[in-house]
């Protein structure tokens, strides 16, 4: 049994295009439907969704065999809930409230073994199918993706330290959290938190890192990707039951 390609990995190095979806309603059995949509990638939340371990390990369980690499968002950038992640599965993860360059090499650090970086060894996870993939420990950091996650203005200030940092595949620039640090929460749509998002990838663009981005517009995305944003999610899962039960439910109750 061989070591399962990143295929959203070597896309991002290709300079490939990468449409994704959020995934937050912590359910395999959605996982299993949006696996099999076409996307290129699925977020599967653990910082703003009630997911555990053992719930994203069905999620993956789910996904395989559909479209789409799966990324795991931890609920911190933090060594112990990476390493657990990475042992069941996980290639791709996406760590949040990167600060600087420190913290970046931080959670670099995480998703290495031992001398490039600190993680944990087990011989018999998931991730090396419980032992079955040969020399395992030596191959699995070349396909472990390590996307950071710039979300504030102190942040935005050091995007090129923190994007150069050895291991990090790309960068994700966090329009909700960016559109509160820079004094305009609630409104990502504002001129000045617009000039910031297009202001970060020209800089990520500028030194050869890819820009990631989440947004539910349709004419924000394509904006996006005109700009140079390389892996954009489009929507989520939540969003799209939410708002097509609300056209479903108004279609035929009006407006009571």
């Amino acid at each position: 049994m061989d070591l399962p390609a990143n295929a959203f990995k070597a896309a991002l190095k290709r300079g490939e295009l990468q449409i994704g979806l959020w995934s937050s309603l912590c359910s395999p059995i959605v996982s299993e439907i949006i696996s099999q949509s076409g996307f290129d990638w699925i977020l599967v939340d653990t910082e703003h969704s009630p997911n555990e371990p053992p719930d994203v390990l069905a999620q993956l369980q789910a996904l395989k065999g559909g479209t789409a690499t799966p990324i795991v968002r931890p609920a911190w950038n933090d060594a112990v809930l990476l390493k657990r992640l990475l042992d069941i599965g996980v290639q791709a993860v996406l760590v949040p409230f990167v600060q600087n360059a420190e913290e970046a090499r931080k959670a670099v650090a995480a998703c290495r073994y031992p001398p490039a970086g600190i993680r944990g060894i087990t011989v018999s996870g998931r991730g090396s199918h419980y032992g079955r993939v040969p020399d395992y420990l030596k191959r699995a950091d070349g396909e472990i993706c390590v996307l950071v996650q710039v979300e504030t203005g102190e942040a935005l200030a050091r995007i090129e330290e923190i994007a150069s940092v050895d291991g990090v595949d790309g960068v994700f620039i966090g329009p909700a959290d960016l559109s509160a640090s820079l004094g305009h929460i609630g409104n990502p749509g504002h001129p000045e938190v617009q000039a910031a998002i297009q202001d970060a990838v020209k800089r990520l663009t500028a030194i050869g890192k890819p820009a990631g981005i989440l947004t539910p517009s349709e004419p924000d995305a394509r904006r996006y990707i005109e700009w140079g944003y390389r892996f954009v999610a489009v929507g989520s899962d939540l969003g799209l039951v939410a708002k097509h039960a609300d056209a479903l439910a108004k279609a035929f109750t009006g407006q009571r």
